[in-house]
Order: structure tokens, then sequence, then C-alpha cells
């Protein structure tokens, strides 16, 4: 709950100070005065945005602080998972420079606004105007009934069920767009494959293919230049042979005379064995080059589709062409493989839709049972607060599964009787609305952990014998939870532990809105004033005081 809170420039409020009761608290006030404005400021505590319009003086930096009592409600897992210290006293700020920049804190750590928001949810149930149209989305109402139900295990378990569903769903049409898009491509992908692995890839050298095709495109004139240079060497008159082996002979014959002679002896030995040698080898190469048009027409084709395909993969060499039909081989395993990936998907969805339609399923007969119970307890409740023939039907409406369920909720109004209840949206007036929210509120008050419930202006559209129906029901609320409410109703006025009294301050060069607790006298004078106007006479007086009784 609340223990104090702090407003500074903000709106029309300079500075304000308030230390709420821990049960029921009235804020009362002319119109204009600033009651909702507090609201505006609290929202910021809640992680709504703001900007240098709120700024009462746009040279100074606008503060909120509250400081709350969570001792009691089990919250110390959110701050961990906010990654934030927790103590039982929590203290939440926001500061809005005059640049516009917005900050947030909790227990003195920056944090941000999803943060924040999701502690100040925890703490704050703030009811206004448009929270009470509100209740006329199915989302909502479906809120309302969770919340009156009082089952969380069995949301819990849906939820968990669902996500597990909602994976599986996700990862099978993950597989079934791979396969679409991969199927799409295929046909083209193998046939590439084909074309590539017909090329015999692995058994080519590219390079020992040109060399033979050049050989080859050459033998003639190799032929003729190796026959040319055989006819020099050993079958010409003149043959390099026969004349180097009569230098031989006569080098043999002085070889005795001395070394050098000796060894050119040696020498020329060496140099007409190795002639020989050559000899014999042009001979042999002579012989196996043949001129041979089909295996130059063969080389020609196999190095024809290789360039072919180099450049239709536009790459440069035989290794890159080998990469690529990999490359090619490997994705179409992977496609062949997608169907039994599929398969296997679309059980795991099967058994996880089962499961989560069988948590569903439980958690749908359970709101079906709530809800015939919350609606005749509504019933009840409106008929004490003036709506006499009101009458409200909850449907519980079968709907494609989400993080919320298999169901839709449609609540259904009528005001008057014999009328047939009809969409709440459709036929309930303002004042009607407020009555409604406020027995939603009523009832799901103590199936809840909120520390502090805020209602801005509940009462509109009633008074009298209504009025004080609606103030005991919230004193009761009270007993339990931190109650706010901003009131213009001199019953609700009356019923409050604590009664604050906002006001305009007109003394300094701009008006201001202020806030001041009232003492027991002041709020006879304050009450008599809401009964009888800005000077009340003595009857307003007395039945100022006996409404204090109350």
């Amino acid at each position: 709950m609340i223990k104090s809170l702090q407003i500074k420039n903000y709106a029309l409020i300079r500075e304000l100070e308030m230390s709420p009761s821990e049960h029921l608290n009235i804020i009362t006030g002319e119109t204009g005065a600033g009651k909702s404005i507090m609201l505006g400021a609290v929202g910021l505590l809640l992680g709504k945005r703001a900007d240098t319009k709120v700024l009462l003086d746009e040279n100074q930096k606008c503060i909120v602080e509250g400081v709350f009592d969570i001792s009691s409600y089990a919250l110390e897992k959110i701050f961990e998972q906010e990654d934030l210290d927790y103590e039982t006293e929590c203290v939440i700020r926001r500061e809005i420079s005059p640049s516009g920049k917005s900050r947030a804190f909790v227990n003195d750590t920056p944090t941000n606004l999803s943060a924040l928001k999701s502690i100040g949810e925890k703490l704050m149930d703030v009811h206004s105007q448009h929270e009470s149209l509100q209740l006329g989305k199915n989302m909502y109402q479906l809120n309302a009934l969770d919340a009156f139900a009082a089952h969380p295990e069995l949301i819990t378990n849906y939820q968990k069920a669902y996500k597990t569903y909602a994976s599986a769903k996700k990862q099978l049409e993950k597989l079934e767009t791979l396969a679409a898009q991969s199927a799409e491509d295929a046909d083209y992908k193998q046939f590439l494959l084909n074309e590539l692995q017909e090329a015999n890839l692995d058994d080519l050298n590219q390079e020992e293919l040109e060399k033979e095709l050049e050989v080859l495109e050459n033998a003639e004139d190799i032929k003729l230049k190796l026959s040319q240079s055989i006819h020099m060497l050993d079958e010409s008159e003149v043959a390099i042979l026969q004349q180097l082996n009569e230098s031989k002979s006569l080098l043999h014959s002085i070889a005795s005379f001395s070394k050098d002679l000796e060894d050119l002896s040696e020498r020329m030995e060496s140099a007409s064995i190795e002639l020989a040698d050559i000899s014999n080898e042009m001979q042999r190469v002579q012989n196996q080059v043949e001129h041979d048009p089909e295996k130059i027409q063969e080389l020609k084709d196999r190095l024809d589709l290789l360039f072919r395909l180099q450049k239709k993969h536009t790459v440069l060499t035989l290794e890159e062409l080998i990469n690529i039909r990999n490359e090619l081989d490997e994705s179409l395993s992977q496609v062949a493989n997608l169907d039994n990936d599929i398969a296997k998907a679309k059980k795991e969805l099967e058994s996880a839709e089962k499961a989560m339609r069988e948590k569903g399923g439980k958690l749908t007969e359970s709101r079906k049972l709530s809800a015939l119970n919350f609606s005749d307890e509504i019933e009840k409740i409106i008929h004490q607060i003036g709506i006499e023939n009101g009458t409200v039907e909850i449907k519980v409406n079968p709907a494609e599964p989400s993080i919320h369920g298999l169901d839709t909720i449609e609540m259904l109004f009528s005001a008057n009787k014999g009328i047939k209840p009809q969409e709440l949206k459709e036929v309930a007036s303002g004042g009607e609305f407020s009555r409604l929210i406020f027995a939603v509120k009523y009832l799901i008050a103590d199936k809840t952990a909120m520390p502090t419930i805020i209602f801005d202006e509940i009462d509109t559209g009633v008074s009298g014998e209504v009025a004080l129906q609606m103030i005991r029901m919230m004193k009761h609320m009270a007993k339990n939870h931190q109650v706010i409410s901003i009131s213009h109703l001199p019953q609700f006025a009356a019923g409050g532990d604590a009664h604050y009294y906002v006001y305009k301050d007109h003394t300094s060069d701009r008006s201001v809105s202020r806030i001041k607790k009232l003492a027991d006298e002041d709020r006879v004078t304050e009450i008599a004033k809401m009964i009888g106007g800005e000077n009340p006479g003595t009857s307003a007086l007395e039945s100022a005081k006996e409404l204090l009784q109350l």
C-alpha cells in the first residue's frame, strides 16, 4: 500500500504530499481543483509516458515519488526478474526534466518503463472513467472472470502448454515454408547437380587435358621435328653421333698422356652416351605421337564441357566446380531430409496441441462454472446500488487458441425488466458502466493481492441510498485493501477513514493545486458545503454530522 506520495511541479501541482490511511481515503474538492490531476501523476509511477507539457515550471524538473509497503505481497520474484533490489519498503520515483528526458527509479536504482509497469501493476489498481469503458471489452471481461474464479494454477498450466504448442506450430510452419521454397528450385538444383556429376569432375585434370590436346593438335609438326633431329644425330652421312664416336676414339688414344686428356675423354664418352639416349628417346616419342582426330575431338569436348560449366557457374577452376557440386548435393540432401523433419514436427505439434487443449478444456470448464456465479453476484450488487432490474449474463464462447485460453468472454447486460440482455458496450450508460465496474472490483478485490485500489469518481450518476450502499461496500473492501476514492458525494466523504480536500491556491502569481487532510471539524464543514453549498445552513451541518456517524 502507499505510505506516502509526493508530487512536485506536475500540471497545476507545485508541491503536494500525502500519507494516506491504510484503509479508506476519500478525496474531495471543487471541479477543476486538481483531483484527477493527481491520478495523472500516479500514472507516472505505473510506467505511463509523459513529456514536458506536464511541467508547471518549464525550468524545473517534475518529480513524482511513492513509498510503498510491500512486505505482505510476495513480490520478490518480480524484483528478481527485473534485476532490482527488493526492499519491503519500496520507493518508486519518476523524474521529467525540462529537456523532456524521463528517468525512472526503483529503490534508487535506474530502470525502464517496462519494469516500472510490471511492478506498478502489482501495487495499484487505478480505476478511471476510461477503465469503466474498458469493461465493455472482451479481454477485460475475461481477466475479471479469471480473477473472480481464482484459478491461477489452471491458467499457468494452460499457458505453459500453449507456449509449447505455439513453439511447435512455429517450427512446423518454418519447416513447411523451407520445404515449399526448396521445392520451387529443387528441380533446377537437381538438374545442375546431374550435369556436374555426369562430367565426372573427380577423374579430370584440366591442366593435363589441355597439355594432351596441345600435343595431339601439333602431332605432325612434332613428328617432323623429331624425325629431323634423329636424322641429324644418327642417320645422315655426317651424323652427329658418328662424328662424335670418331672424336671419342681420337681422345681415347691420347688420354694416357695427361690427366686433362683423360678427363676430356671421359666427358666425351658421357656426351656420346647421353646423345645416344636422347636419340633413342626421340625415336620412342616419335612412335607414340600420332595424329588422332577422334581423340582430339574427345579432348575438345571434355574441355569445352569444363569451360561451359565454369562459365555457367561463374568460376575459373575445376576445384570450384567440384565445391559447387558438393554444395548442391548437400542442399538436396537437406531437402530430402525435410520430409522426415516435417513428419516429426507434425507429431510433436499433435502431441502439444492435445496437451494444450486438455489444459484449456479444464480452464474453460472452470470459467463456465464461475461465469454463472459471477453474473449472479454482479446482479445482486447492482440491485443494491440502483439498478434494481438489472440482469447480467456472461457467456463463455469457444475461440481459436491463444495465450489467454480457448475462450472469449461476452458480458451481456440489461437494465430493464423484460428486456433481453445485450452486449454491454451497446446498451450500458456511463453511470451503469461505473456501477458495473464497481461491482466487478468489489467481487474480485478479496481474490487478488492488490495493495491499493484507486477509484476516480466511481460515484458518477448515483446519490442517496445508492451512494450509502456503495460507501458501505467500499468500507468493506478497505478492510483488506488500501482504498483511495475521488468523489463529489457527501456520503462518500463521510465514509472515509481519512478525508483529503483538494483546492486551488490563488495567493501567488499563479494558481496551483494543494491538498490538505481534514480534521473532524473541517470535515463537518466541508461535507456540509457539499450538501448545502458554499454557505451551508444548520440543516446541512446537522446532515453532515449525521453522515459522519455512519
